[in-house]
C-alpha cells in the first residue's frame, strides 16, 4: 500500500512539476500575435488561390494588418469586402492591377487540322503524353478542358471550337490553368494589356498555315504596323515586348492575315477570322 502512495506521489509531482514549467515557458516564449489578423481572415473569402502573390488567407490577412498589402490586392473578394477589410484597417483599399488568365492559342476546330483520333484518357495531359495528341500543330490547344477544370472560379468555358473562354469578370489570376495547361498555353497578363500574340508557332513561313490558318506566319506586318521596338519577331512568331505596352494600337493587328495577333477590346476570349490559306497567303 506504501508503494502504491508513493509512486502516487511521484507521479503527481512529476507532473505537477512539468506542467509547472510548460506554463512558465508558455509565459517566457508565446509570440503576440494582432488580434486583429484573425478578425481579417474571417473577411477574406478564404480561397486560398494565391492570386496575391502569397501562400493564403491568412497571410495575406497578416501583411494587411502590417500595412505590406492593401486590400485590394485580394482579387477574389468583392467591392463589398475589399472595402469592408479596409474599413476595418483604417487604411486605403487601394487600386490593385486587375490580372487575368490569357490563352495563346486561337486554333480551334474550325481552323486547326487534325492529324489522328486521339483515345485514352481523356485530359490534356494524357493526350500531351501521347505524341503530343492528335492535333497538327504540336504546340496548339488539345480542347480537353483541363483548365476548366483545375479553374475553381468557373472562369473558364469550352467553346464550340474545343477553345477554353476566359471570363474576366470572374477570373482572379490564381494561375491554376497555367499550371494544368500541358502545352504552357496560358499567361497570367494585366487585363489593360490588350495586344496578344494567340500563337506560339514552331514552323517558320506558310508552312504553319497546313496545320492551322489561325496560326502566325512571321510575315512581319504587324511589326511593321506597330511603334519601333514594340513587336519583333522570334523563332517563327510575333513577341511583344510588354515594357513598351504604352505604345501599343489596335493598327497593329489590322493587316494580319491570320488574326493571329489581336487586339482584345471585350471581356472573354477574341475570336479570329476563319481564313483559307489562299487568302491568309
Amino acid at each position: 500500500m506504501t508503494m502504491i502512495v508513493s509512486a502516487i506521489l511521484i507521479l503527481g509531482g512529476t507532473g505537477l512539476f512539468f506542467a509547472i514549467f510548460i506554463a512558465f515557458a508558455n509565459k517566457k516564449l508565446k509570440v503576440w500575435e494582432d488580434p486583429r489578423i484573425d478578425v481579417i481572415a474571417a473577411m477574406l473569402p478564404q480561397a486560398n488561390c494565391g492570386a496575391c502573390g502569397l501562400p493564403g488567407c491568412r497571410a495575406f490577412a497578416e501583411r494587411a494588418v502590417e500595412g505590406k498589402i492593401q486590400p485590394s490586392e485580394c482579387t477574389v473578394s468583392n467591392a463589398d469586402g475589399i472595402k469592408a477589410i479596409a474599413h476595418f484597417l483604417g487604411v486605403d483599399a487601394g487600386q490593385a492591377v486587375k490580372r487575368v488568365a490569357r490563352l495563346l492559342c486561337a486554333g480551334g476546330t474550325d481552323v486547326a487540322v487534325q492529324r489522328a483520333e486521339y483515345r485514352g484518357m481523356n485530359t490534356c495531359a494524357g493526350a500531351a503524353a501521347v505524341s503530343g495528341g492528335g492535333k497538327g500543330c504540336t504546340w496548339g490547344c488539345l480542347g480537353l478542358a483541363d483548365c476548366e477544370v483545375a479553374c475553381d472560379f468557373n472562369a473558364i468555358r469550352m467553346s464550340d471550337t474545343g477553345l477554353p473562354i476566359v471570363d474576366v469578370e470572374l477570373c482572379t489570376a490564381c494561375g491554376d490553368c497555367v499550371d494544368a495547361c500541358p502545352k504552357g498555353l496560358f499567361v497570367i497578363q494585366p487585363l489593360a494589356q490588350k495586344l496578344l500574340v494567340q500563337c506560339k508557332n514552331l514552323v517558320l513561313g506558310d508552312e504553319v498555315l497546313e496545320s492551322c490558318r489561325a496560326a502566325c506566319t512571321a510575315c512581319g506586318k504587324c511589326v511593321m504596323d506597330a511603334a519601333p521596338g514594340l513587336i519583333s519577331v522570334a523563332s517563327g512568331v510575333a513577341v511583344i515586348d510588354y515594357s513598351l505596352m504604352d505604345k501599343a494600337e489596335a493598327r497593329a493587328t489590322e493587316r494580319c492575315p491570320t488574326g493571329a495577333i489581336v487586339w482584345l477590346s471585350g471581356a472573354q476570349f477574341a475570336r479570329v477570322p476563319v481564313l483559307s490559306k489562299s487568302e491568309a497567303a
